[in-house]
């Protein structure tokens, strides 16, 4: 039997997940995620059904009529005995609360989505006319406050891979492994840098994604779409002297097609990657807080500089509105604006 692709894993350990969720929710909460099967992702559907789990656990927890349910006793009625008041209360709770003993917080942007979450669940038994009230609908969305895009300086991205490359500023325990690990590190770190992939995508790679004919990678976007993403002779260069030393690797079974290993023989995690470009980054800065992301927002931010063209870097990113884009890009966007005041000359002097 062939070897499943990461993408066919993941929605497998997903679809599990949800299956998991669906045993502990209420029983009419799976007509509402059959409902989802074709227009949403295995691992969006786990997202929603933990927010609806939060949400009923919060009732039980929090809300004096329910204090005696267990989570089965629902019925989609019971929907109808919650009001906005009770949906602020639910807001206010998420931002932090106590689970197992440890204090939970969400941020601005979580709670919208807890909130969008339980919107879209009540829409749904109201539109199948299960239910008449929808409280979500008399509470605001959380505002969110936009913050300045971190991104590295281009010094900072030279240093940065010279420093994957040759272990400088790195500890002791840190140099142990580096020389094992370092052409694997520096092929995926300037791999992220040159193309502005998702970690998803990358560590989801597999070395027959890989196209050095053209110059380009398949990767599998969120929504499970497939793109071609180029690269230049740097990445050419560093996936090359890695993928030399990788065919020395024989990996666990289950990962052989895998493009990145890690010294366990398995497929690089995306919290390993999450943990290995901190590690580098610590010795560059310790005043930004860089994550995988940031290397994709430093693409970006130098795609657009170079090119001017917004609608380039969307499709470059995957980004399937370009106002998400736009968005993210605003103060570079509005930088430009301001610098070519002047280009055009009405009279001459």
């Amino acid at each position: 039997m062939a070897e499943k692709t990461y993408t066919e894993q993941q929605n497998i350990k997903y679809k599990k997940k949800l299956n998991e969720l669906l045993d502990i929710l209420p029983d009419f909460c799976t007509q509402y995620f059959d409902s989802l099967e074709f227009n949403k992702q295995p691992r969006t559907k786990v997202a929603y059904a933990m927010d609806i789990k939060g949400f009923f656990e919060f009732l039980i927890e929090c809300i004096p009529k329910f204090s005696s349910y267990a989570m089965k006793d629902f019925k989609p009625q019971d929907l109808e005995k919650i009001d906005g008041t009770d949906i602020t209360r639910y807001l206010r709770h998420v931002k932090l609360y106590k689970k197992n003993g440890r204090d939970i917080t969400n941020s601005e942007s979580a709670a919208k989505r807890k909130l969008c979450a339980l919107r879209r669940f009540y829409e749904y038994f109201c539109r199948y006319e299960i239910i008449s009230l929808n409280p979500t609908i008399k509470v605001d969305m959380p505002k969110i406050h936009e913050k300045t895009i971190i991104r590295m300086e281009p010094n900072e991205v030279a240093e940065f891979l010279d420093n994957v490359e040759s272990g400088n500023k790195l500890t002791k325990t840190q140099l142990q492994s580096h020389e094992k690990l370092k052409t694997r590190d520096l092929a995926l770190l300037t791999l992220m840098l040159g193309t502005g992939i998702r970690v998803s995508e990358c560590v989801g790679l597999d070395i027959n994604d890989v196209d050095f004919d053209n110059d380009r990678i398949r990767v599998i976007r969120k929504g499970g779409s497939e793109s071609f993403v180029y690269f230049g002779d740097e990445v050419r260069e560093a996936l090359l002297n890695y993928l030399e030393e990788r065919k020395n690797l024989t990996p666990d079974e289950g990962h052989e097609n895998a493009l990145f290993i890690s010294a366990k023989k398995k497929r690089l995690c995306v919290r390993s990657v999450e943990l290995l470009v901190k590690k580098y980054a610590q010795t560059v800065t310790t005043v930004k807080h860089i994550t995988p992301h940031k290397l994709r927002s430093t693409y970006g931010t130098n795609l657009y500089q170079e090119s001017q063209d917004i609608y380039l870097v969307a499709d470059v990113l995957g980004h399937k509105d370009v106002n998400t884009t736009r968005k993210h890009y605003a103060e570079i966007v509005e930088e430009n604006k301001r610098s070519a005041r002047n280009i055009v000359k009405l009279r001459k002097d």
